[in-house]
């Protein structure tokens, strides 16, 4: 990793969060996973909305999420994987840098599947009243964000012809 700090925004990501890193993306351990592996990547280059995107970044962006997404999911034996992004702040963006949120899920994980979205969205009222995330959604420590980004590093250190 070429710098200590990654931009995300306003805030600074330490090289110890991140996972994964292309010439224009990085990937990053979620200070407050709604899920086990719940991850964020985003373009190196600080980009408010999705449109501002060039074809090179986004194009970029998907490849790593796809990859990304692929090995968390055999990780976590988990069954599929939500994709999403909230970009702008009406659509629920709390940091204005695009990022692909990607969730490994497993059957049952939420009662309604898609409660998932709320989840993410910490503004979603309803569902903060229902199950307090607040109470189950604590910010972690630099500690155990470092030992899954270490975990999730491993899985990347394998040739990418094993990924096709």
């Amino acid at each position: 990793m070429t710098s200590e700090y990654y931009t995300f925004g306003p805030y600074k990501i330490s090289s110890k969060e991140v996972f994964y890193t292309t010439p224009l993306s990085f990937a990053f351990v979620n200070l407050r996973p709604v899920l086990p592996g719940h991850v964020l990547v985003c373009p190196r280059r600080e980009v408010k909305r999705f449109v501002d995107l060039t074809a090179e970044e986004t194009n970029d962006l998907w490849l790593a999420a796809k990859k990304i997404g692929g090995q968390l999911e055999i990780f976590h034996k988990a069954s599929s994987l939500t994709f999403t992004i909230q970009d702008g702040p009406d659509a629920g963006q709390t940091v204005p840098h695009v990022h692909v949120h990607i969730l490994p899920r497993k059957a049952k994980d939420f009662k309604n599947n898609d409660e998932i979205y709320d989840a993410i969205d910490e503004k979603g009222k309803e569902l903060k009243q229902k199950l307090n995330l607040d109470q189950e959604r604590k910010d972690r420590s630099l500690d155990e964000m470092t030992q899954e980004a270490d975990d999730y590093r491993k899985l990347f250190s394998i040739p990418d012809s094993l990924f096709l």
